[in-house]
């Protein structure tokens, strides 16, 4: 054998000695690394398929009820509604309260839907921008069926410079004043939203009209 040759053996045994060594020493450790990587991709990805097959679950229903609502079957879809209030998954049972308070006010039970919009409105466990429009959409229902302090108190904080649910509220708002005789209040209400270059073409229209007829009928 040459000396070539025997060192290269030697080289090959030190070799495997020390790799050997590692393994014994880290070996099980990086066994059990592996074990964990694939159990945590496992549980992450039956999470996933769980997580979307109760979303799902949920949306179908959700789907289901406006049908219900959209044929005219008001009972059957609050019965729907409040059953997935009940056990729905994710924003669902948020939704279902709100569709639920709208289809009883096209039942005509217009204290009922208020109430729910008020009582979205009072649960500081949903976030603010959705408590918001449910205060505007309980103060639009008060338009007709309630009185200006009635809308003005749970509108008159939304409509500041700065909100961006300013233009419907103070739409609302000034409806609820000129229905109640304010008609310097509504004026101003109006002439807000037709000088807003952020306010929406349709809203700026809607102001602009209401602020001729106002000032056309000598009331201002």
């Amino acid at each position: 054998m040459s000396d070539d040759s025997f060192i290269r053996e030697v080289n090959d045994e030190m070799r495997r000695d020390q790799a050997q060594a590692l393994w014994d020493r880290f070996g099980p450790a990086i066994l059990g690394l592996a074990i964990l990587v694939v159990l945590g991709t496992a549980a992450f990805v039956g999470y996933r398929y769980w997580d979307e097959t109760r979303a799902n679950r949920s949306g179908d229903a959700f789907s289901q009820a406006l049908k219900l609502a959209n044929d005219g079957k008001s009972d059957d879809a609050l019965t729907a509604l409040q059953q997935l209030e009940k056990d729905g998954y994710g924003a669902y049972p948020l939704l279902a309260r709100m569709r639920a308070a709208t289809v009883k006010a096209d039942k005509g039970d217009f204290a009922a839907a208020v109430a729910d919009f008020d009582g979205v409105a009072a649960d500081t466990a949903i976030p603010q921008g959705i408590r918001d429009m449910a205060r505007l959409r309980a103060a639009l229902l008060l338009v007709d069926h309630g009185s200006f302090a009635d809308v003005s108190s749970r509108v008159e904080a939304l409509t500041a410079d700065n909100n961006t649910l300013r233009h419907t509220a103070r739409e609302a708002l000034g409806l609820a004043a000129w229905k109640d005789g304010k008609t310097q209040d509504a004026l101003k209400l109006f002439d807000q939203i037709a000088a807003d270059d952020g306010a929406p073409r349709n809203a700026r229209q809607r102001a602009t009209l209401m602020s001729e007829l106002i000032r056309g009928s000598g009331a201002s």
